[in-house]
């Protein structure tokens, strides 16, 4: 069974002393709570159902001096929350039958609020996130303790087993107290916080679950196993205490937890490697010597992650690069470039990248971060040298072809990079290669560049047509134009002149005319 199957079943037992300690704890459920859950309040007279509803409310609403009366008489009292969303609370012990709630529209009133309902029994029977609460009152702990039973359902008990495990680590880590505030995330379905605790220290939250297999797309794989991606914390763990091991700036780990996939991370800052006018010069030349530096150093495919558990670094090959790849003509064609393929032309497209990527896993092979640019990269005045380029995002790294990284980070997706710029840099990450290794191969390594960015402009292409089509998020359209020049740059190469000319076939606004 799996730990969300596990938390469907499995209660969660609490003494709470006193008053205080059932308010604490409605202001814990508060936090997890999502439109659309229900919370059933059992237990007898003077269980404590009631303080307990009032705590979440007024957390919601944002009012720890709000009114808030038993609804015995009203049956049922809507509240609307600081950040718009709806909290019914019901107390059904007066209810006369199933058509008394029909007719006090019940079902709509809660149909995108947070139902805190008391005396359950009398609801008929539901499907969707529930969390089951019993109260009831234990003199043997204290005249005034309550032990409070709590059981998850329809997916609020993985929710509520994540959020008593942070609550451990918060506490456990020495940041308990501190306060929490959301910061901006990423394209994945990982969320941060920044963690600042009453001194001014400050951390940053990551909570990242573990993923289960999406369905299966080739081969009976999923896309996640097609492509590498993690699908637990433990590799950013590993890679972490790796890039750190060289002396590179990951940050600290100052607080694990790692079957909930909740890390509690040294906070590196905000201050970036580019700006409104594109890259810092400085700045982007250190970012280059730390890729130097790893590709110049040998480095282990297995990183230990805990005590008897290590990380295998997938390849990178081919089948992963090519599937990437095909999120192009799967989503860019048909939803961007409006440009329905002709049959066969997939198949076509295959077998030129196919092509274009021969040879390329037999050349040498090196941590490959895979998301290493702008976004992902802080600059550290304080420190010194390599060291002032701080990694936020590896947790998807592969061994793969040194150039993918190089060209992540010149070709950035968000900044406006020249081509005297890129080049510019190039030189400089091949005088930083000749100086570890005499036999460094520019002309080799200049044919991977030109693949291996053409493939990942291709691939975020398809990514940025997908976020919009597909997840509702069309504020990465704007970045195609800027990667549209660079797939253009890079299939001026001779080494891609099939890809060339199916682009120039089949979508032609990818290849302009010399």
């Amino acid at each position: 069974m799996d730990q969300e199957g596990m938390a469907e079943r499995t209660p969660w037992e609490i003494v709470l002393p006193d008053e205080s300690a059932t308010e604490d704890l409605g202001r814990f459920l508060a936090e997890i709570l999502r439109p659309g859950d229900l919370v059933a309040l059992s237990g007898g007279l003077g269980g404590g159902k009631t303080t307990l509803a009032r705590a979440i409310i007024r957390e919601i609403v944002g009012d720890p001096d709000l009114e808030v009366p038993s609804p015995t008489f009203t049956l049922v009292q809507p509240y609307e929350g600081r950040t718009g969303q709806a909290v019914v609370h019901a107390d059904l012990y007066r209810l006369r039958g199933p058509d008394e709630l029909i007719e006090l529209g019940f079902d709509e009133m809660t149909e995108r609020a947070i139902a805190l309902v008391e005396w359950p029994d009398r609801l008929p029977p539901r499907h969707g996130p529930t969390l089951a609460i019993d109260l009831a009152l234990k003199p043997e702990f204290g005249d005034d303790a309550r032990l409070a039973r709590l059981i998850g359902g329809g997916g609020l008990g993985g929710r509520l087993m994540r959020a008593r495990a942070l609550r451990v680590l918060l506490d456990r880590s020495g940041w308990g107290e501190a306060e929490r505030t959301h910061m901006q995330g990423d394209a994945s379905s990982r969320s941060y916080e920044r963690l600042t605790n009453p001194d001014g220290a400050k951390a940053v939250l990551m909570v990242s679950p573990p993923k289960a297999d999406g369905p299966p797309v080739r081969d009976g794989k999923p896309y996640s196993a097609i492509v590498h991606l993690a699908e637990s914390v433990h590799a950013f763990v590993a890679m972490d205490r790796g890039l750190r091991a060289l002396g590179l700036s990951a940050p600290k780990i100052l607080g694990e937890d790692l079957e909930a996939g909740l890390l509690i991370l040294e906070d590196l800052g905000t201050e970036p490697v580019a700006d409104q006018n594109g890259p810092r010069p400085e700045r982007y030349a250190e970012a280059v010597k730390v890729l130097a530096r790893l590709h110049g150093t040998a480095l282990p495919g297995v990183l230990p992650v805990a005590e008897g558990r290590d990380h295998v670094l997938p390849p990178y090959d081919r089948e992963a690069l090519l599937f990437e790849a095909e999120l192009l003509p799967e989503w860019y064609a048909p939803y961007v470039a409006n440009t329905p393929l002709a049959p066969g032309a997939k198949a076509s497209f295959v077998a030129a990248w196919s092509e274009a990527l021969e040879g390329l896993e037999a050349e040498e092979r090196t941590w490959t971060l895979r998301d290493y640019h702008s976004p992902n990269l802080i600059w550290l005045p304080e420190r010194d040298g390599i060291e002032r380029i701080g990694l936020i995002d590896f947790q998807d790294a592969v061994l793969g072809h040194p150039a993918y990284d190089v060209a992540s980070l010149l070709q950035d997706a968000r900044v406006d990079a020249s081509a005297e710029f890129e080049l510019r840099l190039l030189g400089l990450y091949a005088r930083e290669r000749k100086m570890r290794d005499a036999e460094f191969d520019m002309q080799g390594f200049a044919r991977a560049y030109a693949v291996l960015g053409a493939q990942r402009a291709t691939k975020i292409l398809g990514i940025f047509a997908r976020l919009d089509r597909r997840d509702g998020k069309p504020g990465y359209l704007a970045h195609l134009p800027r990667i549209e020049g660079y797939l253009a740059r890079n299939l001026a190469h001779p080494a891609l002149a099939g890809v060339r000319a199916w682009y120039a076939a089949h979508l032609p606004r990818l290849c302009p005319e010399p």
